[in-house]
């Protein structure tokens, strides 16, 4: 972030964010620049005790400038360019231009420069790129508020306590570039945690829920299932580490496939240093990682779970690059009939990718939408990988059609793990990943839950994972608990796991 930029000549306030995109493109004197101005507003629900306890809004305007003097490049970004009257200072906006080119000029060759992105082959946005942004408001909450209200009471007869947090947001993404491109992208992005607690030892559970609206959060219904968990609480059961049968529900699946997705950079793959690089070299793109009909993907039209169709990078990482602003995206399988499919490439890695492999990519993946890669960015590399940029959503689906429900009333003896905290990564060879339990670990037995167990560390990873799949549930809207705040679009299954790690006892309660 730029922080006390001066502020010279006269000040003029520029009020559309639009308008800022096209100021700060006048101003520019780099070789090319990238604008990227967002809009976000914001509002919230807090509960404790069965009572509601604040609620807030917020608004936030952000601009980042991206200079590029040659092949370097340069970023600022500041959320403090607005001037009197709730427009952009037009001094600090240039003094926001002038920054980025001087952190340019001082800056070593890019690694991953690439010639900014045409109109032509960029992504088409939905709506005009002059539009206002669209905001959120206490509205969102209306009858999830009253709903709200009645569970508070229901709670408060049977001795239980509600605790949670819901958040409504709604930002707006303009796009500007010194060759013309021009996109704009509006996001809903909503989410409720919940967590009840009885007089029962342990007696905690949690339930959270990704939405673009609240319309679809049935407040009754998950105040019945946290109510449900608190029953099995009331017997309390003691389990020594070791291997079990574990039944995954969505929501800890979602954790593990997002740490798996963040990992699945090709660079980094390619470099030897990761879980999807080849022994010898190269990476395991082509190879199964799970049983067959496995599918792993991200689709950002995907329904319920629409994200940007576009790149926007404030930064450039290994799954990221600034030179890529503005390239379509579209539908990516990264695993496809449980054989890895694709990795993360921008169009820098790809082409580094590519030339180490120039005559194909492994195992049959070329250039073409047919395998799941974004026909639009399919080709960008030239001959051999396709680009995949990374997409804000995630789906895994095995054709599996029971319920989390029908699946504990399958299984004969094991554990049903609802919910995982503190994820850290242990080994990025082999991805191994461990944790804890958290608000609910529950032993199954003959087709029932007969009580809650105490708390793990567990040592997994969710590569291995996958091959040892023993049942894949049906896929459902969900949300990780450990990553909510970063990461909410997701759809996955539960899944059993025959020997789930749960490699010590945790004093957690």
């Amino acid at each position: 972030m730029s922080e006390g930029l001066p502020v010279t000549g006269t000040t003029q306030a520029i009020r559309a964010s639009h308008e800022i995109v096209e100021r700060a493109l006048e101003l520019s004197r780099a070789d090319g620049a990238i604008v990227i101005a967002s809009e976000s507003s914001t509002v919230n629900l807090r509960w404790a005790n069965n009572t509601l306890t604040t609620n807030g809004a917020a608004r936030d305007r952000s601009v980042t400038i991206i200079s590029v003097i040659g092949r370097s490049f340069g970023v600022r970004s500041t959320s403090t360019v607005d001037g009197p009257g709730g427009g952009a200072d037009l001094a600090g906006l240039e003094a926001l231009v002038r920054a980025s080119e001087a952190a340019a000029r001082e800056s070593d060759d890019a690694e991953d420069y690439s010639d900014l992105v045409v109109p032509a082959a960029a992504a088409v946005g939905g709506r005009s790129f002059t539009d206002p942004a669209e905001r959120t408001s206490s509205d969102v909450f209306a009858s999830f508020a009253g709903d709200l209200a009645e569970a508070f009471g229901a709670a408060r007869a049977e001795g239980r306590r509600l605790f949670g947090f819901a958040e409504h947001d709604h930002t707006t993404t303009w796009l500007g570039t010194s060759t013309g491109l021009r996109l704009r992208h509006s996001q809903p992005t909503g989410s409720v945690e919940w967590n009840a607690k009885s007089t029962a030892p342990g007696g905690s559970v949690w339930h959270g829920q990704s939405t673009q609206d609240f319309t679809d959060v049935d407040v009754a219904a998950t105040d019945a299932r946290l109510r449900a968990r608190l029953r099995w609480c009331d017997r309390s059961v003691e389990l020594p580490a070791g291997r079990y049968e574990t039944l995954l529900p969505p929501s800890t699946v979602a954790d593990l496939m997002v740490y798996l997705y963040w990992s699945a950079a090709g660079r980094d793959a390619a470099e030897g240093r990761t879980v999807f690089s080849r022994a010898g070299g190269g990476t395991r793109v082509g190879e199964a990682l799970g049983p067959a009909g496995l599918r792993l993907w991200s689709d950002p039209s995907a329904a319920g779970l629409t994200t940007a169709p576009f790149v926007t990078a404030g930064a450039s990482s290994a799954t990221s690059s600034v030179f890529d602003n503005g390239l379509p995206l579209g539908p990516t399988d990264w695993i496809r009939d449980g054989r890895l499919n694709a990795l993360v490439q921008t169009r820098s890695s790809a082409r580094a990718a590519s030339l180490a492999a120039p005559a194909a990519a492994p195992n049959g993946t070329s250039n073409s939408s047919g395998n799941g890669i974004s026909a639009g960015a399919a080709g960008l590399a030239g001959q051999g990988i396709a680009v995949t940029p990374f997409v804000d959503n995630l789906l895994l689906d095995g054709g599996g059609t029971a319920t989390l429900d029908e699946m504990i009333t399958s299984t004969q003896r094991g554990l049903l793990l609802t919910c995982l905290w503190y994820i850290r990564e242990v080994d990025p060879q082999v991805l191994l990943l461990t944790g804890l339990t958290r608000d609910g670990v529950f032993l199954i037995e003959n087709g029932e839950v007969v009580g809650a167990v105490n708390n793990f560390r567990f040592n997994e990873s969710p590569v291995d994972l996958l091959g040892r799949i023993a049942e894949i549930g049906a896929s459902t809207r969900t949300m990780p608990r450990e990553w909510a705040d970063w990461f909410t679009l997701a759809r996955m299954p539960a899944l059993r796991i025959p020997d789930f790690n749960m490699s010590s006892v945790s004093p957690a309660s």
